[in-house]
């Protein structure tokens, strides 16, 4: 975005891949305590503890967190850990009290972020407020949503701004609690330069069991860190008890992910520029390939506007979907893959051929 300070150094001011771990919610001071003493015990402090003060429950009578009295108990974090404490704040009442208890780190949660209005006035309370602030990626797949709720935080002078990518809500995908889609915390670390991109794991797969697999996934795109829900007993969790781990646990899965270096803008290795230039050389020819095809396109357009053909063969589309998928399929490149690349070439082949139409037909007039 071509409105943002290129150099800024977004982020939690916390160095390398940051760890954020910590019960789903604050249910007791002993639940606090326990949580603290087992990280202690199993040499596993991480970076930021996190801990739900508030709820926000798609149906009223189950747990929505418990309030105040919840923040009151993050002193015995900061007692037994003595690191920054982050909770989620929904309106501006949850500000002030975060605020009076002097919470570190806040975060804007999902269902907050799909509300501009509700993030305005977050973002109006904290007006003048030097605190860092992490924002949620909205309940649906919507990049300018996430975006517009980041900047709305920059706009009243908020300085650290870090994104958590805790996935979307899709119905179809019963794989995921909430799915992944890698391709929008990318896209906003592409489109916003320096933005911290923190991965929630926890929300994504909705069980302990699938934690190691898509925190490795996202380090391997390049985000910046992880937030795993910790408690010392899980199964007797008030909230979301399936997808919280133990401190040993958490341990162990930290033990296992092969975390990778961000280049960033350093110099890449010569090897690695070497790849890199053989890629750029292989989508020149793409490009050059693409433009070819589609010349043939119009070419093909302007025959069906002179035959009175319409732009839609069916026929010739089944051919070419099964055809070429086939032939991807036996390139190594995946089904998916190829029906995604087939379909954008064919809307834009249609665009074409529609434009031409349109052409024509202004002219008759």
């Amino acid at each position: 975005m071509e409105n943002h300070l290129q150099t800024k150094d977004w982020g939690l001011g916390l160095k390398g891949n940051t760890i954020i771990a910590g019960p789903c919610s604050a249910e007791t001071p002993e639940q606090i305590e326990n949580v603290c003493l087992d990280m202690i015990k199993e040499n596993m402090i991480p970076d930021v503890f996190r801990a739900g003060i508030w709820k926000p429950r798609t149906r009223p009578g189950s747990f929505e967190g418990i309030g105040e009295d919840g923040l009151k108990w993050m002193e015995i974090v900061r007692h037994h850990l003595n690191i920054p404490i982050t909770t989620e704040v929904g309106n501006t009442a949850h500000v002030e009290m975060a605020l009076k208890h002097k919470v570190d780190i806040l975060w804007i949660g999902a269902r907050t972020t799909v509300n501009p209005f509700a993030v305005q006035e977050i973002a109006e309370a904290l007006r003048g407020v030097d605190i860092p602030v992490m924002v949620k990626n909205p309940m649906n797949p919507d990049l300018q949503l996430w975006l517009g709720a980041l900047e709305r935080l920059q706009a009243i002078g908020i300085n650290k701004l870090a994104a958590i990518h805790r996935g979307f809500s899709d119905s179809y995908d019963k794989r995921f609690r909430n799915k992944p889609n890698w391709s929008m915390p990318i896209h906003l670390k592409r489109e916003w330069k320096g933005m911290e991109v923190i991965n929630d794991p926890s929300h994504i797969v909705g069980n302990r069991e699938g934690i190691l697999e898509t925190a490795q996934r996202a380090i391997n795109f390049g985000l910046d860190g992880l937030m795993i829900e910790t408690h010392h007993d899980p199964d007797k969790a008030w909230s979301d008890a399936k997808q919280q781990v133990t401190p040993a646990r958490l341990k162990e899965i930290l033990s296992k992910i092969d975390f990778k270096d961000n280049l960033g803008e350093e110099n890449p290795s010569e090897r690695l520029n070497d790849l890199r230039m053989a890629i750029d050389h292989l989508d020149d020819q793409l490009l050059d390939i693409l433009q070819e095809r589609f010349s043939l396109i119009d070419q093909v357009g302007a025959y069906k506007r002179e035959h009175h053909l319409t732009v839609f063969q069916s026929d010739r589309w089944k051919y070419v979907m099964e055809s070429r998928t086939k032939k991807g399929v036996d390139k190594n490149l995946s089904e998916k893959f190829m029906k995604e690349l087939l379909y954008c070439i064919h809307e834009e082949s249609v665009k074409r051929q529609e434009k031409q139409l349109r052409e024509a037909d202004s002219v008759k007039k």
